[in-house]
């Protein structure tokens, strides 16, 4: 395992705001995941889902996706694996709230040319809100969505944020998990 990355410094971390953290993704992944967008902690260290507590890492392993835990500076090693990350909204904030329904819509129509460029099997959204949002489906519910992109198929997953307190730990290990078992 690479050493952690240290935690920013409250300079850094204002200086993260509307940063952008690199994609990791290519061709043929069996699954895409898509973020709404980085917070400050992630965009200062330049890690998709860096900050603790965020349950992505632990979630992907306890499903599967992972053979063992990996840290945030370790995202790379998810492509030979078959899986990537992306964002709804590119740019860092301190929290999701202060994304407009403007930046969710134009941040989707993104999202699609990306998905058809890049032909995932399956694109993840973590969190309903934004997919509801970015791309107009107001009654959307966790799970395969009926609606492809192109080749790939939509599967919305909760946000693993930890303040996201709806799902416990099990409980997003299992959605998980079921997106996992249809990729493959």
């Amino acid at each position: 395992m690479s050493a952690k990355s240290k935690p920013p410094t409250p300079a850094e971390l204002r200086a993260a705001q509307n940063k952008t953290v690199p994609d990791v993704i290519g061709p043929g992944l069996k699954v895409l995941f898509c973020g709404i967008n980085p917070g400050l902690y992630t965009a200062a260290i330049g890690h998709h889902f860096g900050r603790p507590g965020n349950r992505f890492w632990p979630t992907l392993h306890r499903a599967g996706f992972t053979p063992r835990l990996l840290d945030p500076s370790e995202e790379l090693e998810l492509l030979p694996l078959g899986y990537g990350i992306t964002n709804v909204v590119a740019r860092a904030t301190v929290g999701a709230d202060e994304l407009t329904n403007d930046e969710y819509v134009t941040g989707g129509a993104a999202l699609r040319e990306k998905v058809l460029a890049f032909a995932p099997k399956y694109l993840a959204v973590l969190g309903i809100g934004a997919y509801r949002v970015g791309f107009a489906r107001p009654k959307a519910v966790i799970g395969l969505q009926p609606e492809p992109i192109g080749e790939t198929r939509v599967w919305v997953l909760p946000n693993p944020s930890g303040l996201n307190a709806h799902y416990q730990g099990d409980d997003l290990v299992k959605v998980f998990r079921q997106l996992r078992e249809a990729a493959g």
